[in-house]
This record gives structure tokens, sequence and C-alpha cells, in this order.
């Protein structure tokens, strides 16, 4: 063999372990790019930005880590007690957040996971595990939030985080919301960095929804899968439907989305019942907002023996911006 050849191959070789082992211990960097973009961490922006009252909070973990949260309650106070609590896993969303809170009238609360905002710390999936329980501790014990019913509510990873969180403490919640949630780190990695598809061994950062969706057995969850997600496939969202599905009883078909709040995490009495909470009508199996341009389609639920909602899917999702 030629020696500029060896040499090639050898550099080769060694640049790609390097990689590997680059991949290995920066891949919470890469998973939680808590810096991004830049000035993020400095320029935080705050619910009173978009005309919400609230209050923040300074959590401290069991791990000794300061995480900010924001607390976002109905104005009135009855009111607010009788209103869902949305924990918001989430990208800093808040214009989703207020949606929750002025159209749905819910309660929300946010938090910063450990390195992100203005939370002190590093990122990391048993980190984040300890920020979500810290919050859901404090919940439980806020003097309005307490005996209200509480919802979580992921996005992408946070979904992740709510499935793991609602698989933990089951008899907590009222219902599970998550949006464009995977499988695993593991099974997602092909698709979003397919040069390292066969290195997914080195990926010490699991979040395993697929098994932790399965632990989940009485909480009605909905599911929400935008067609369009470039990141996240359309599949785990359908097999992680399909493995909560595999343990009800009977098929069904939903059409108001809104009675998964409504129906089965309000407790309301009948004449409250009378007016429903989100501001939106159905058309041919179509939540469809009227004032938002916003449609969900529904494709599939299902109910147990007692016609109780146990999960629902939705196909698709079209958000267009005003």
């Amino acid at each position: 063999m030629p020696h500029w050849l060896n040499y090639a191959l050898t550099f080769t070789g060694i640049t790609g372990l390097t990689g590997v082992v680059l991949l290995y211990m920066y891949q919470c960097k890469l998973i939680y790019p808590a810096s991004f973009p830049e000035g993020s961490r400095q320029e935080v922006a705050l619910p009173s930005d978009f005309g919400m009252q609230y209050t923040e909070e300074n959590l401290l973990t069991r791990d000794g880590v300061k995480l900010k949260s924001y607390i976002i309650i109905q104005a009135d106070k009855e009111q607010a007690k009788r209103s869902p609590t949305i924990l918001y896993f989430h990208g800093h969303r808040l214009p989703i957040a207020k949606i929750f809170h002025d159209r749905s009238k819910c309660n929300v609360v946010m938090l910063s996971y450990r390195g992100y905002g203005k939370s002190e710390g590093s990122p990391n999936e048993k980190g984040l595990r300890i920020d979500a329980q810290t919050m859901l501790d404090f919940v439980r014990e806020h003097p309005i939030l307490k005996d209200t019913p509480l919802v979580a509510y992921g996005q992408s990873i946070g979904g992740a985080v709510a499935i793991d969180l609602v698989s933990r403490n089951e008899d907590s919640f009222s219902g599970l919301m998550i949006e464009n949630t995977f499988l695993s780190l593991p099974k997602l990695i092909p698709s979003v960095m397919p040069f390292l598809k066969h290195f997914t061994f080195l990926c010490h950062q699991q979040w395993p929804s697929e098994k932790s969706i399965q632990r989940i057995v009485k909480t009605p969850i909905l599911f929400l899968a935008g067609a369009r997600d470039e990141l996240i496939p359309p599949a785990h969202m359908i097999k992680l439907s399909e493995l909560s599905e595999s343990r009800a009883e009977k098929p069904g078909y939903f059409t108001a989305i809104h009675e998964f709040l409504e129906k089965h995490v309000l407790r309301q009495t009948e004449e409250e019942k009378e007016t429903p909470t989100l501001d939106a009508s159905y058309v041919d199996g179509r939540l469809v907002d009227e004032n938002n341009d916003t449609s969900f389609q529904l494709v599939s639920g299902v109910t147990d023996e007692e016609g109780m909602t146990h999960s629902f899917q939705v196909e698709s999702i079209e958000l267009d911006e005003e």
C-alpha cells in the first residue's frame, strides 16, 4: 500500500474517531441549544410583553439549581380556581401561552429549564426531569392552583418532558397534550443527522417517550402532529398515539377539540358547560378557528368501556401567522 494512502486512511480514521468522541462529549449542547439564538439568555421575553399579568417565582431544585418560573393566573381568583392549569413545557412560545390564558381561560405555569433564560445550571436529561418535577411540586402547593385540574403541554423535546412527568405522577394530572414529539432521541437521529445513524448507541440523552407513554393508562391525551414539521417526522407521533391507544378498549372518532378541556379536564357545573371554553366551530370533522385561520384535523380517538376519551390523534395542523 502506498505510504500516502496509508497516511490518508490513518488521518481519516483519527478524524472520524475524534468526531465521534466530540459528539459523545458535547451532545447536550446540540440537543439543548440554550444559548441560541445569540443573546437569548440576556434578552428574555416576558408574559407582560404580550399583555399578560404574571408573577415570577424562583424555584430551587433538589440538586440546588435555581430556576425562573412565570405564573400566569386568571385575574378573577374564583375563576382561576375553577380553570385548568397548563404546565407548559415550551420553547418560550409566549403567543401560545396567551391563547391558553386569554381565550381558553386557563392558568399557565411556564418554566425556564436549567441553562435556559435566567435559570442557572446546564441542561441534560436528568436535570430537566428534576426541573419538571420541581415545577409540579410548586404547583401542588400553590394556594390557588393546587386544587385546579392540571394539564401538561409540551412541544418537541418539551413533549418528551411532559410525557415523562405525567408517567411518573399520573394521579396529579387531568390531561396531557403533546405536539410534534419524538419516540426517543436515538430513533430521531437518523432523520435529523443521517450521517450519524450508525452511532446512535453513543446517544446518552435518551428521552424514551415510546416507553414512558405506555405507563400512562388513565390520563386523557391529545396528540398534535404538524405535517410540515421539518425536524420530527409525523411517523413518530403516529407511533406514540398507537402505543397509547393499545391500552384503550374501543376506537372512536371525535370532532370537538375543546371537549378535551371541557369534558375531561374542567370541573364545571351543568350551567357552566353551556358556555364553550374555546371560540371555535366544527365543519366536516374539523375544528376551525374563525379568528386566527387555524385548523386542526382530528383523525382518530379512543374511549374506554365507560365512553371516556383516553387519547386523540391529530393528523395535520395548519397555523397561519396573522
